[in-house]
């Protein structure tokens, strides 16, 4: 069986993210730190696209955590293979660096950039075996612009961004496509701090996107249609930064 596995999955745009790879066939593995209850609404949402779709409940900043959960389901289910990675988690902890703690730093990168490695390092051997995958890493606006208050958020995304660029230039000739999706204000618990009415006018479609609309590029890019794209950012952000 041919699985997706989505970081962070269970809401906002990993859950967006979840439900249009189910309609695109994929069986899906959800990952999600604690909400339980949140997860297992996301997972029933899955199924009714008529795919399969397994909760993997572990914190993507934990090494011990990945290989336990992960690395575990990889060794039990040699039929199985992920074909599709996406590298969605992520938190932000704004602060302006003058006054960010150790810890608003650290989880930040921890959960970003460290999750992006120790994920991807694992799933990517099964890609490489198989000659065939689809990575697709959720970044940021922030990314690429930087934002204030985002110093650690910014440099987590920035890192991906390159680290993205970098693997897709290792694993090409295998058939592995690594491309990043940047949105920009999006809909979701990440921005509900943020009134849409101050910033919608920085913005030429003038409004925040939706999680759906972010779903639907990261879709396109694991798709075979898009196996000529690789190394890219697709930024989703209605022309505020490009």
């Amino acid at each position: 069986m041919k699985f997706a596995l989505v970081t962070g999955g269970s809401r906002g745009i990993g859950k967006a993210i979840s439900i249009r790879l189910a309609e695109m066939g994929y069986n899906i593995l959800l990952n999600y730190q604690s909400n339980t209850e949140q997860a297992e609404i996301t997972k029933a949402l899955i199924e009714e696209k008529q795919v399969k779709a397994e909760l993997l409940g572990f914190d993507v900043s934990s090494k011990k955590e990945i290989e336990e959960v992960l690395g575990n389901w990889i060794d039990a289910h040699n039929e199985d293979y992920i074909e599709v990675l996406v590298n969605n988690a992520g938190v932000r902890k704004d602060n302006l660096l003058m006054f960010m703690t150790d810890e608003e730093w650290h989880s930040v990168i921890d959960t970003s950039l460290n999750g992006f490695f120790y994920i991807t390092r694992l799933v990517i051997k099964g890609m490489l075996v198989k000659k065939y995958g689809r990575i697709v890493n959720v970044v940021s606006l922030s990314g690429l612009k930087g934002l204030p208050s985002q110093t650690n958020y910014s440099a987590s995304k920035a890192a991906i961004i390159g680290a993205t660029k970098a693997l897709a230039q290792e694993v090409g000739r295998r058939g592995v496509t690594v491309n990043a999706v940047a949105p920009g204000f999006i809909n979701t618990d990440m921005t509900k701090d943020l009134n849409e009415k101050d910033f919608k006018s920085l913005i030429p479609v003038n409004r925040f996107g939706t999680p759906e609309e972010v779903a639907h590029t990261v879709g396109f890019l694991a798709s075979p249609e898009a196996s000529y794209i690789t190394a890219q950012v697709i930024s989703v952000n209605g022309g505020l930064y490009s």
